[in-house]
């Protein structure tokens, strides 16, 4: 007897610069594709848009840095993670079988989100340089705005969650963010993974999770002693009510059994 449980594939930041391969996520595609989840979130910040950071401006950092560099360090990622998931239904369609088509979250981060800022604080680029750029419909990615959470089978998703008093993220850990909350969410943007459950006396289950980092490189901001964080998905089954199983899957795993 089916349940009707979904079974969510979150996938954190993935930080897409030029100059970068994007194996993990073909192999995350592949893994997606044999367990077929019915719906897949990501949390944003697929595009680092590096040329448009305001920490770096004016420094050596920003030296050759281009736009439309970064939007096709973005595709070209995009592409990868998908091309699993495109073939698997190419095949499909020649024989005329029932193809794959999950629902498809992408929640915008707030290296995406430059590009509005930017926009904001130069008027004459507005219709020039959009979220439009990283052809996310094309991809049939369902868009959220960034910190818009959007709530599925009793689960918050969003890039990162904020003090509605200070617009500042929250901090501390994921047990001071549950409480914070109060409800079950799942967010990116710290680097790393943040696990949590708090079990209420009414049966009710708050799930917290964090986690910011599904890439190879290492950040050169976070020096020689910030890099040694998780990096990998999370795959939920029995999703319901903000309650679920969780699978974690690390970056070295996906690559070795799944590429």
């Amino acid at each position: 007897m089916s349940l009707n449980f979904n079974r969510h594939f979150f996938i954190p930041d993935t930080q897409c610069k030029p100059g970068l391969t994007y194996d993990h996520l073909t192999a995350a595609g592949n893994y997606i594709v044999d367990k077929k989840p019915e719906v897949i979130i990501h949390a944003g910040d697929h595009w680092d848009m590096h040329s448009l950071s305001i920490y770096d401006k004016g420094t050596k950092k920003a030296e050759g840095a281009r736009y439309q560099d970064d939007i096709e360090a973005g595709l070209e990622g995009m592409e990868a993670l998908l091309k699993p998931i495109i073939a698997y239904n190419n095949k499909r369609k020649k024989y005329k079988e029932k193809q794959y088509k999950p629902r498809m979250v992408f929640t915008i981060g707030n290296h995406e989100e430059r590009i509005m800022r930017h926009v904001n604080a130069n008027p004459e680029l507005f219709g020039k340089c959009s979220y439009d750029d990283f052809e996310l419909d094309r991809f049939g990615w369902e868009v959220h705005d960034f910190l818009s959470p959007v709530y599925i089978d009793g689960i918050a998703y969003a890039h990162y969650f904020y003090n509605p008093n200070t617009g500042r993220p929250y901090a501390g850990t994921v047990h001071t963010k549950i409480n914070n909350l109060g409800y079950s969410f799942t967010m990116g943007h710290v680097q790393g993974k943040d696990i949590g459950t708090k079990y209420l006396t009414n049966g009710r289950v708050i799930r917290g999770a964090v986690a910011g980092s599904f890439y190879e490189h290492d950040e050169g901001y976070k020096g020689y002693q910030g890099n040694n964080h998780w990096r990998g998905c999370l795959y939920k089954t029995e999703v319901k009510d903000g309650d679920y199983c969780l699978v974690e899957l690390s970056l070295d795993y996906l690559k070795r059994d799944w590429l």
